[in-house]
């Protein structure tokens, strides 16, 4: 194995890890906010992407249109997320974000947030493009793989 081969193992190997301990964080976070891992990654995805249809939301979460819909009714009464109608195709609802989700943030997972904005803020300026379009590679290669796994 060539010095640079054993790099990218070593690069790897810090990417898998980084995602089994994140995914031990989210399973706690689960618990702890009570509601399904699968909730938890629908709050995530209404989170980062803002409001979407409940189509948008299950093909993200690899849903049929029965489970999402009632994924969402228990997000819902559980104060998670908030239907409103599409403000330019009446045939749609959105789901949303509430209010009261955002207030409902448990301390320890702003606590996380705080660490990796401080870790992101340590990466020297010349590197972060690189790190930057590492990371959205690697999220673009788990994309792939869930769309032919899916096949």
């Amino acid at each position: 194995m060539t010095a640079k081969e054993s790099e990218s193992e070593a690069m790897a190997a810090c990417l898998q890890r980084f995602g089994l301990e994140r995914d031990r964080m989210r399973a706690a976070l689960a618990g702890v906010a009570g509601i399904s891992a699968t909730g938890l990654d629908a709050v995530e995805h209404l989170e980062a992407d803002g409001p979407l249809t409940q189509r948008q939301l299950g093909e993200r979460l690899a849903l049929t249109s029965g489970a999402i819909t009632m994924l969402v009714d228990r997000l819902e009464q559980g104060g998670w997320v908030r239907r409103r109608p599409h403000p330019d195709d009446r045939r749609y609802t959105l789901v949303e974000l509430s209010p009261q989700a955002l207030e409902r943030t448990p301390a320890g997972l702003a606590a996380y947030h705080t660490r990796i904005r401080a870790l992101a803020d340590k990466i020297p300026a010349e590197h972060r493009d690189a790190v930057q379009a590492f990371l959205q590679a690697a999220a673009e290669a788990a994309s792939v793989a869930a769309a032919d796994l899916r096949r």
